[in-house]
């Protein structure tokens, strides 16, 4: 059974928002055979990547930049993964106060190295998150999910 995990740092009540929908999508009754492994960003291991399939990435946007916390699990996982994992799909979102740019710089930055194929769009959010950034979420587990199905 193909499994995806998400990996996410979840400081805020917005940041929980956003990764309770894409937990939501991924585990929605409709996508069936596929394991969804949640891993806070400090404790995903190299392990837990090259055990899956598939990847969700969540971050809130720290003074320009992905959370340190999601910064460390690359600096943990890249060369350990870095041949094994080229070609396997993933998707992210990100949340700041104002501005996101550099974050998702960082994350496309790194996932390029890495050789991961974007499964979806990014969602991206500022401020409090509304319903579309909600469903937004919710869809992009939904993709990445369902991408992985047998």
């Amino acid at each position: 059974m193909p499994t995806l995990l998400i990996v996410h740092h979840t400081p805020s009540p917005n940041c929980q928002e956003l990764l309770e929908a894409v937990v939501s999508g991924a585990t929605d009754p409709e996508i069936e055979n596929v394991q969804v492994v949640r891993r806070a960003a400090l404790a995903a291991t190299a392990s837990d990547v090259l055990a899956a399939d598939g990847f969700l990435l969540g971050t809130p946007a720290n003074l320009g930049y992905m959370s340190g916390a999601l910064k460390h699990f690359f600096d943990q996982v890249y060369y350990p993964c870095l041949d094994e994992t080229r070609g396997r799909p993933f998707g992210y979102y990100v949340h700041g106060g104002s501005d996101v740019t550099g974050a998702v710089r960082g994350i496309e930055s790194i996932t390029t190295g890495l050789g991961w194929r974007r499964a979806a769009d990014a969602v991206t959010v500022t401020g409090a998150p509304g319903k579309s950034d909600v469903e937004a979420c919710w869809e992009l587990g939904a993709t990445v999910a369902a991408g992985l199905m047998e």
